[in-house]
């Protein structure tokens, strides 16, 4: 049993916090036992290391049986050496480690997807999350991250995405225009989500098409080099007295009505 919170492999964990360790081992950290449950059942291969107290896992018997079919040995802890190595301030008697493992942009639009959201100097760790579990949830087939968004991998955006991190492919460090210029390539129209865009209702036959959203930074939006890289921009209606809607939150209803479309299209 790992005892000591400061022994060198528990501050080697703890590391992943910071972004230079995780650029620097291709590692990522998870935390808590549904982000352990979803990398066992989705992604088992990716796991390196999974620590436990060994109350937490008589209490998460479904995670102690998936990682005994994985084959990965579970490192028993203290509670003491947990709160160490985890970002949260309950991590709920589980850490894991994982490695990264980005698709290319590529193989995203090699694919010949649907719906795809692109996502532009996206700066907060939850809205990021929160994008990753929408798109999930609307099936799209990939999400795509320029430079200049957010690390996917910061434990934030992790315990945002509620383990759609793994459900699904997500490209990294893309260039916006080499973005586009495969979206296009692959018949994918690029619609850029902009305050300052055409109607979204007058609009909405077209999202039955493959599509692309293309989202960008919560305060400035997109800049108007992006936007001249998207086939069109679209503004989503404001019935009510509210200001603006929250990037993420926007985001999803962006995805959910092409996914709506696109279906109701067969």
């Amino acid at each position: 049993m790992l005892e000591n919170p400061r022994s060198p492999r528990v501050r080697a964990v703890a590391k992943l916090t910071k972004r230079s360790a995780r650029q620097e081992t291709g590692l990522f950290l998870l935390e808590g036992p549904q982000a352990a449950r979803e990398a066992l059942a989705y992604r088992p291969d990716t796991l390196v290391e999974l620590f436990a107290t060994p109350s937490a896992l008589d209490k998460h018997a479904d995670v102690r049986d998936a990682a005994k079919d994985a084959g990965i040995e579970v490192v028993f802890t203290t509670e003491a050496v947990l709160d160490s190595m985890a970002d949260t301030v309950t991590p709920q008697g589980l850490v894991a480690v994982a490695r990264q493992s980005p698709t290319s942009v590529r193989d995203v639009f090699a694919a010949s997807p649907r719906l795809v959201a692109i996502c532009e100097e996206v700066r907060d760790p939850g809205n990021l999350g929160t994008i990753i579990r929408a798109a999930d949830a609307a099936g799209a087939d990939a999400v795509v991250l320029t430079g200049r968004t957010v690390d996917p991998y910061n434990p934030k955006v992790v315990r945002a995405t509620t383990g759609s991190l793994f459900h699904l492919p997500i490209a990294v460090g893309v260039e916006l225009t080499t973005a586009v210029e495969r979206a296009h390539a692959a018949g994918v129209r690029v619609i850029a989500a902009d305050v300052g865009g055409g109607d979204f209702l007058a609009s909405r036959p077209i999202l039955a098409e493959p599509t692309a959203w293309l989202f960008g930074n919560e305060a400035r939006g997109l800049d108007e080099e992006a936007l001249a890289l998207a086939d069109l921009s679209l503004r989503l209606p404001i019935f009510g007295a509210a200001e603006s809607l929250n990037l993420a939150t926007a985001a999803s209803v962006c995805l959910y009505e092409t996914a709506f479309a696109q279906r109701a299209a067969g």
